[in-house]
């Protein structure tokens, strides 16, 4: 159930044809955690609303997932947020995974499940520092706008290493925030090969991705 107090706004996004309708929060303005449960996992009141919208880095992500090859892969998307992406997976019948830090991540997952008519899609509450969950291996990896703090780098690669197959591509869009040559370090350092490139076609960008870069990694 959603929480009465938070202001909501639904919109549509259109993927080759493909709408993907989202229930979101209205703005980053919003927060309510009158139980607590954020604040002892660590989520302060400024970063509370941040899982809810829809960023120009998820946008991409998206739209790349809108036409990749996902035969026979199984795929997980990290620090999902609003799960964009395992969306317009999901509606392409894909075997998609979505995790979050964040406790209301699922709820709002499900909720726009349900909204676009689509089948549930397994999501896991948990953190890169947690123990590990019985999430099994991927194909594919994939998250948008993840290296926030300095400290992410180093649970991130560790997270992915822990979750990836012994043949695992990795995709993540970072919008700039200057922490990803740490993180591809690290990723080498694991036994990974990292290329990174422009964002390419995206027009449909409201706000432009001047430093975004689209990081993959294979192993």
């Amino acid at each position: 159930m959603f929480i009465s107090s938070l202001r909501v706004r639904y919109q549509t996004l259109e993927f080759n044809g493909v709408d993907i309708h989202l229930r979101t929060l209205r703005d980053n303005q919003e927060f309510s955690d009158d139980e607590g449960i954020a604040e002892a996992l660590g989520i302060s009141s400024s970063t509370w609303p941040l899982f809810g919208i829809v960023w120009p880095s998820g946008e991409v992500l998206a739209h790349l997932m809108s036409d990749f090859n996902i035969k026979g892969k199984r795929i997980l998307e990290v620090g999902c947020g609003i799960a964009l992406s395992s969306h317009v997976l999901n509606h392409r019948h894909a075997d998609i995974t979505a995790t979050d830090y964040h406790p209301e991540a699922g709820n709002f997952l499900q909720q726009n499940t349900e909204l676009n008519h689509e089948n549930d899609i397994p999501f896991v509450r948990t953190g890169w520092a947690d123990e590990a969950t019985d999430l099994g291996t991927f194909d594919l990896i994939i998250g948008s706008d993840l290296l926030y703090e300095q400290e992410h780098a180093a649970l991130l690669s560790e997270f992915l290493d822990q979750h990836a197959k012994e043949h695992c591509e990795v995709i993540i869009i970072d919008p700039g925030r200057g922490k990803h040559a740490r993180f591809s370090k690290l990723m080498v350092a694991l036994g990974f090969t990292h290329t990174q490139s422009r964002p390419e076609n995206i027009e449909y960008l409201v706000k432009p991705l001047p430093k975004g870069q689209v990081l993959r990694y294979l192993c």
